[in-house]
């Protein structure tokens, strides 16, 4: 963590990254959809983690292996999931493997899921607080990689992006309006990492492409963080009913054909981000590969 880690990490990383977040599936199509994606030359790929099922670092170890230069990232490894030590160890542990190939992504997930995994759900800034001290405490303990790796947040109020900014590399939103990006490198300066993880959806159809994205569900679920920082942006009650209202929706999701898409990711950029993570909604990770295979030559086009 640290100046060093910012500076190697912005080289690596590029502008435009991918996440896959499909459920389980078996080792060898991880290997077959990772490798399509950094042929198709990309700057990185984020799996995300729950608690239970697929976990992130051994997955994410699955993929370092099956790649040669691509960045591998953790969005989220789930606080929750593990003890601060375990977090710290096995994040050294892949980048001392894989030097500059890695990213570690921190979050505090949500209430509902951790409640379902047996345990108390607790104020998550204090948590998150308390837990990157542990993960501080412990890097003597853990292996000491030669390329550092950046330590990032899953942060989306302004008390989060605050501890962001304070005890970490930067921070990884997800799924938030082109303004929300803003404010955000603002409040970090320009010293820090801002990677905005993006959902899009290739479909020109207005109507279609917003019940793709309402079957994401992000908005309902209870205790939801996105619901606290959308409402900060100015989106109401009303805005979030129902899946969310044409408004939100539109502000959260870029949908379009390629151009469109390209056009709308890039405003994230213009916005202050460093990287931009995009996601497809797509059934398996073979027609996930296959769209991005489509985005690449309008994303990756400098």
């Amino acid at each position: 963590m640290g100046e060093d880690a910012v500076v190697e990490a912005r080289r690596r990383l590029g502008r435009i990254g991918v996440g896959l977040m499909t459920p389980l599936a078996p080792a060898e199509e991880w290997r077959r959809a990772a490798r399509r994606v950094e042929d198709a030359g990309y700057g990185s790929i984020w799996v995300n983690e729950a608690i239970g099922g697929r976990e992130v670092f051994t997955q994410l170890g699955v993929m370092l292996a099956a790649t040669e230069r691509i960045v591998l990232g953790s969005a989220i490894a789930n606080l929750w999931a593990r003890h601060p030590a375990a977090m710290q160890g096995a994040a050294s542990v892949l980048a001392d493997a894989y030097p500059g190939r890695f990213a570690l992504g921190v979050g505090v997930s949500m209430g509902a899921i951790v409640e379902q995994s047996g345990q108390t759900w607790s104020s998550p800034l204090a948590r998150m607080r308390g837990y990157l001290e542990a993960m501080d405490a412990a890097v003597e303990a853990a292996p000491k990689p030669e390329v550092p790796f950046p330590r990032l947040l899953a942060a989306l109020g302004p008390k989060m992006q605050a501890l962001a900014g304070e005890r970490a590399d930067g921070m990884l939103p997800a799924m938030m309006p082109v303004e929300h990006t803003r404010r955000a490198r603002e409040l970090l300066g320009p010293d820090k990492l801002l990677i905005a993880l993006q959902p899009v959806i290739l479909e020109t159809d207005p109507g279609k492409a917003r019940a793709i994205a309402r079957q994401a569900g992000a908005f309902s679920i209870p205790g939801s963080p996105y619901i606290g920082a959308l409402k900060k942006l100015g989106f109401s009650d009303a805005d979030l009913a129902d899946g969310g209202s044409d408004e939100l929706i539109d502000a959260c999701f870029v949908r379009g054909d390629e151009a469109a898409v390209a056009k709308g990711v890039e405003a994230y950029l213009d916005a202050g981000a460093d990287h931009v993570c995009v996601s497809v909604f797509q059934p398996d990770l073979a027609s996930s590969a296959d769209q991005f295979e489509r985005l690449a030559p309008y994303l990756l086009n400098d």
